[in-house]
């Protein structure tokens, strides 16, 4: 009784999982085909396959300057938001009883709590009286700050599992604090790291909302340039760039669980 309880639990949960994978998905399975498709207007094929609308977004300058410009902000900031959210990390992780400690951590996952628009505004203020509105730098710290969340919470994770003990022992050896650090700590937080290093690029692909306060001519992201499309003319290049940045989700997700794969191995 017991063992046939069990199964149908499992095969529920499993029924269940497969039906919410199906739903995450669906906009792959649409994207896909209308960005195949041979009318000039957003649809499904109707006589056959074409890669023109391909073609043309990616040799279109306009497409491209964006695909550059996102590219760029997307490398700056998520090197940014990971070295800094790395040593909030490594701090919070050295003195975890100290009130400094949870002062710290609190104020790392702020902007992950805070919503877009809210953190626009507040942008928008603060970067209107320091002259960086529509400017690289304006834009990178906006997107290091938001991205914080997702740099600091995998590489604290990573550090969870780590004996401090290991620390102490290359610094018993001769190793000073820096080097101890370096040679010893980092590497065993490399898989939160690299984790939260793609989490924080992928993030700068898909955020409008900052982008519609803080950028105007200057700036203008690949997401900023979808939301224009999507508002002026549907096109069959809005489901080209959207496939291709759901690809790269895709991409993005089965390296961080490779990752975690080669981590628990």
């Amino acid at each position: 009784m017991t063992t046939s309880i069990s199964s149908w639990r499992f095969w529920s949960l499993s029924f269940c999982a497969w039906i919410l994978v199906g739903f995450l998905f669906l906009p792959l399975v649409i994207l896909v085909p209308a960005s195949l498709t041979d009318q000039t207007y957003l649809s499904l094929p109707q006589e056959h396959i074409s890669f023109q609308h391909y073609k043309a977004v990616y040799t279109n300058s306009r497409w491209l300057s964006a695909i550059g410009q996102t590219f760029v902000i997307a490398f700056c900031s998520a090197v940014l938001a990971t070295v800094i959210g790395g040593l909030a990390a490594i701090a919070c992780w050295r003195h975890p009883r100290s009130v400094w400690s949870w002062i710290v951590g609190g104020l790392t996952l702020c902007p992950l709590m805070i919503p877009p628009v809210v953190s626009a505004v507040g942008f928008y203020r603060v970067w209107a009286d320091l002259g960086w509105l529509d400017s690289y730098i304006g834009v990178i710290f906006a997107f290091t700050i938001k991205t914080l969340p997702y740099t600091f919470t995998p590489i604290a994770a990573s550090l969870s599992l780590f004996d401090n003990r290991l620390e102490q022992a290359a610094r018993n050896l001769g190793s000073n604090q820096m080097s101890a650090i370096w040679h010893v700590v980092v590497p065993a937080a490399r898989p939160g790291i690299i984790s939260g290093l793609l989490f924080a690029f992928v993030y700068v692909w898909d955020e409008i909302v900052i982008l519609l306060f803080i950028t105007n001519r200057q700036i203008r992201l690949l997401s900023r340039l979808i939301w224009e499309g999507l508002r002026d003319n549907v096109h069959p290049s809005i489901a080209v760039v959207s496939a291709s940045l759901t690809l790269l989700t895709i991409v993005v997700v089965l390296i961080v669980l490779q990752i975690q794969k080669g981590r628990s191995a």
